[in-house]
């Protein structure tokens, strides 16, 4: 289905802006490979933060939960290495990726990683009817197997993995079988969403050689 192995991302926050010092709790991963899920990450982080009321009420995590947590220099390597040279995906994307390279920077960690593919918006090219493109409204607009978020990173990473898995079964059937890439991904975020059908069109009709 893909040539490109894909790792998908999710965080849990103490709020949404690590430049103001907010820092992670939670990271899911989950990779996506010929297809299918084939493996799954995922961890509570000590950043030796205090959680607000708000934040423990609306994800279940508790103070005791992080403080008891591998420190969070521990878990990014972890998460490193599960990421290896796969392509990341999140659901707002610059949101997870702003997150995770600040934790790395603060680890003193080396991270090279392309920028993070958003299914957020590549949903909106591919499903620009629907009425709405959180990860809760395309779980219930496609019905996906689960159809509610948890607001834990686990679980919210296994949605948008089925998430992606349908984006890329449906693109597979728009080009008549051809192998889906990280780099058609790429593309297809970047047109508008009228251009969409266009493009998968012109590569269902494109010699064999030109649909690298």
């Amino acid at each position: 289905m893909t040539h490109d192995p894909l790792v998908i991302l999710d965080f849990e926050t103490t709020g949404l802006h690590p430049e103001r010092g907010d820092r992670i709790t939670e990271i899911g991963l989950v990779r996506i490979e010929a297809g299918r899920i084939t493996d799954r990450y995922s961890s509570l982080a000590n950043a030796g933060t205090r959680l607000s009321a708000s934040i423990q009420a609306y994800t279940g995590i508790t103070q005791r939960m992080v403080d008891e947590a591998p420190p969070v220099e521990d878990v990014l390597r972890e998460a490193i290495a599960f990421i290896d040279q796969s392509t990341v995906v999140a659901h707002s994307a610059v949101f997870d990726q702003r997150f995770l390279l600040r934790e790395c920077r603060r680890a003193r960690l080396g991270l090279v990683l392309e920028p993070v593919l958003c299914s957020m918006k590549l949903a909106r090219r591919l499903y620009p009817l629907l009425p709405g493109h959180s990860l809760a409204d395309l779980a219930r607009g496609l019905k996906l197997p689960s159809t509610e978020l948890a607001h834990r990173a686990g679980v919210d990473a296994e949605l948008t993995a089925h998430l992606v898995l349908r984006m890329l079964r449906d693109v597979l059937a728009w080009t008549d079988g051809q192998p889906v890439t990280a780099r058609l991904l790429r593309r297809l975020i970047q047109l508008p969403a009228a251009e969409v059908p266009v493009e998968l069109e012109q590569l269902r009709n494109a010699p064999l050689r030109l649909r690298a």
